[in-house]
């Protein structure tokens, strides 16, 4: 039997044809916000501790226009429904500078309908390739407990882990990577 939601998503890889992966604009800050709601919510739940999420989830679900507007910022959609986002930045995430050569990974979510249907990947490949043109050969990443996996297969690996203090003070648990740049 269908959900009904179901019957408005794309088929496990559906491919290009069927959505349009872009820069992200200012316009799309509330649609990217309400996926990342959604997924948090859903995909961090085997992660973490139910009160964990319950205080971080309103600070980390936000969507921050201006990393949206940064022009490094992607997303997927089909037709309005925001499927995946996420970018990268010479800034780190506190907003320190960045040294020449070294990005961050920023803020990269799908929508857990369409999870393990390749538009994470997709969308790294982008993300990866955008770094890459702009002279990035060192991406860091704060990953999510329940990202390492995903992160660990497009090649980036674990440096250690670490607590992110939120603006209220609750320490959330991730894990520090890096992919180097080998060329390829």
């Amino acid at each position: 039997m269908l959900i009904p939601h179901e019957r408005q998503l794309p088929p496990p890889n559906a491919g290009a044809m069927d959505t349009t992966l872009r820069p992200a604009m200012p316009a799309d800050t509330e649609a990217v916000g309400r996926m990342l709601a959604r997924s948090y919510r859903a995909l961090l739940a085997d992660g973490y501790e139910p009160a964990l999420l319950r205080e971080a989830l309103p600070l980390i679900s936000v969507a921050r226009p201006g990393l949206i507007s940064c022009g490094t910022y992607y997303l997927i959609e089909q037709e309005d429904r925001v499927l995946a986002a996420g970018g990268w930045t010479d800034v780190s995430p506190h907003g320190a500078p960045g040294r020449a050569g070294v990005g961050h990974l920023r803020h990269l979510a799908t929508d857990p309908l369409v999870a393990r249907c390749g538009y994470g990947s997709r969308l790294l490949g982008q993300v990866i390739q955008s770094a890459r043109a702009a002279g990035i050969t060192d991406l860091r990443c704060q990953s999510t407990l329940t990202a390492v996996p995903f992160h660990a297969a497009h090649g980036f690996t674990v440096v250690g882990e670490i607590d992110v203090r939120l603006p209220t003070g609750v320490l959330f648990p991730a894990v520090q990577m890096r992919w180097l740049d080998d060329g390829d």
